[in-house]
């Protein structure tokens, strides 16, 4: 694990050389940036695959309200109706969920990096870059600690919280949006138990970033900012013809 984290800190050292005569002394932060996009590049086709498949299962909503219909009476049999439509129709409503997983590695990789001391044995000499006066390495409470919410490190977190608020809120109104367009049948979806639940509390997901962005050292913080704007350009271009995002885009824009 050592060996891979020194092989790790010297490609985004080698990235942030390449950066340095356009960003400075913001170049790691800006290598790190450049890092999340390319993450983010190798997953497009995850993405384009959940999109697809949100596509087909609200397509297929008609045909499992038709089965309730019939199968009001035996949730057993509603289940396998329903399981057996998904594989017909080669929907999983789990699709959803891979983009995400697949990015997990990345970020505990950038994690770890910035919240060591030492790498390979030697100081780890990536925790002093900066992003403007905000140390990579460093944490909310620690730009607190140094001049508050107004001081130099603060106003970088100030920036960071604006905009990922400024997603959070698109990102809710689009669910939301999407959601009322395209509402979860009574009784929650059957082939995944607790969907139901894990819908209603969907809208507000996207402001717990908030949360991670304000305890993960600064350089996570900017993978998962940079990502999380990612997505929310991603989904609004990929989900475009969903019924529900016509009106919450072009109030955006």
């Amino acid at each position: 694990m050592s060996a891979f984290m020194s092989l790790f800190a010297e490609l985004v050292g080698h990235i942030a050389d390449l950066l340095d005569p356009l960003f400075h002394a913001s170049a790691t932060a800006a290598a790190i940036v450049l890092f999340t996009a390319c993450v983010r590049l190798l997953v497009h086709p995850l993405s384009r695959a959940a999109a697809r498949g949100q596509k087909a299962r609200a397509r297929l909503n008609p045909q499992i309200a038709e089965l309730r219909k019939k199968h009001a009476k035996n949730p057993e049999k509603l289940q396998k109706a329903v399981l057996e439509l998904h594989r017909k129709e080669q929907v999983s409503p789990l699709s959803g969920c891979l983009p995400s997983l697949f990015q997990l590695p990345a970020f505990f990789l950038l994690y770890h990096l910035f919240s060591s001391s030492s790498i390979g044995g030697d100081a780890n000499t990536l925790l002093d870059h900066t992003l403007f006066a905000a140390p990579l390495g460093g944490r909310w409470t620690d730009a607190l600690a140094d001049g508050g919410v107004f001081g130099a490190q603060g106003l970088v977190y100030v920036g960071l919280f604006l905009l990922v608020a400024a997603v959070a809120t698109f990102n809710f109104r689009r669910t939301k949006s999407q959601m009322g367009a395209n509402p979860l049948p009574q009784g929650g979806d059957q082939q995944v138990p607790g969907m139901g639940a894990i819908t209603k509390v969907m809208p507000l997901m996207s402001f717990m970033t908030l949360f991670t962005v304000a305890v993960v050292p600064l350089a996570a913080a900017l993978y998962v900012v940079t990502s999380t704007t990612w997505s929310a350009v991603e989904r609004a271009v990929l989900y475009r013809d969903m019924p529900g995002t016509a009106g919450v885009l072009a109030t955006a824009g």
